[in-house]
């Protein structure tokens, strides 16, 4: 039986690039995405074509029990799950506070630190009682800085934050591996940062920043990172890091 590697927000950025990894070193890949179910099947076709192991779901993160279900179904119908992917952002856009509705914020509350808390409820106790597992989950500088017009995001990551060190204080002595993986900088993604900022300012970025630039964070090398967190030994675990492209400047550096 394959190692289980559960992707909840796997999207073509980090998550789709993560699971890639993991296919490629052994894993059963599950990718959980919301909606785009065409692209989704042609990621699980990528890693098939390349001799890994996938399946796909969609799956509302936001849903009553949806999160719960589906962990129980595939340690049910796949097997357990080693490692878990919570990559879901919770970016609503640039708006004031007068401009936020309670809706809005509850929504990047939901999508940003109740889902993972919904993960973690029913797959900690799962991993705890088989002695091992890692969650891994995207963050962002926000988690870190609160900035204008940035109210729900920021009590969202910031929430995701303080929940995994909880969840660390709980768990990491029962053999459970949470790391927050701040990413300080502008993903090489196109249907999240490409779909925020609109294709032609993306391109424009992209023309920039990217290429040989090496000014926007690369999914597949970014994954390489993930995959390294999940397989550290106990005695020397990485709880926190952040990740950034060479030529940006820290978040704690800004002005």
């Amino acid at each position: 039986m394959k190692p289980v590697c559960l992707v909840i927000g796997a999207g073509a950025g980090i998550g789709g690039n993560v699971g890639k990894r993991f296919a490629a070193a052994g894993y059963h890949v599950v990718l959980c995405r919301r909606s785009n179910e065409q692209g989704l099947q042609d990621l699980v076709q990528q890693i098939e074509a390349d001799g890994g192991s996938a399946s796909g779901r969609l799956l509302n993160a936001a849903a009553e029990d949806s999160i719960e279900e589906c962990v129980s179904s595939v340690e049910a119908e796949i097997g357990p799950i080693e490692v878990a992917l919570y990559n879901l952002g919770a970016q609503i856009g640039n708006r004031s506070l007068e401009e936020t509705s309670y809706k809005a914020f509850e929504l990047g509350w939901r999508l940003g630190t109740f889902g993972l808390f919904r993960l973690a409820s029913v797959l900690c106790p799962l991993m705890a009682e088989r002695g091992k597992g890692s969650i891994l989950v995207t963050s962002a500088t926000s988690a870190m800085r609160g900035n204008s017009g940035q109210h729900s995001h920021a009590a969202a990551m910031g929430g995701r934050r303080m929940l995994c060190q909880s969840l660390n204080a709980q768990y990491a002595s029962k053999g459970v591996h949470v790391a927050h993986i701040l990413v300080d900088g502008a993903v090489d993604a196109p249907d999240t940062l490409g779909k925020m900022l609109g294709p032609e300012v993306f391109a424009q970025l992209r023309e920039k920043h990217g290429g040989e630039n090496d000014g926007l964070m690369l999914p597949a090398e970014m994954a390489e990172t993930y995959f390294h967190i999940a397989h550290q030994h106990r005695s020397a675990w990485t709880h926190e890091l952040d990740l950034r492209a060479f030529s940006d400047v820290a978040w704690w550096n800004h002005e």
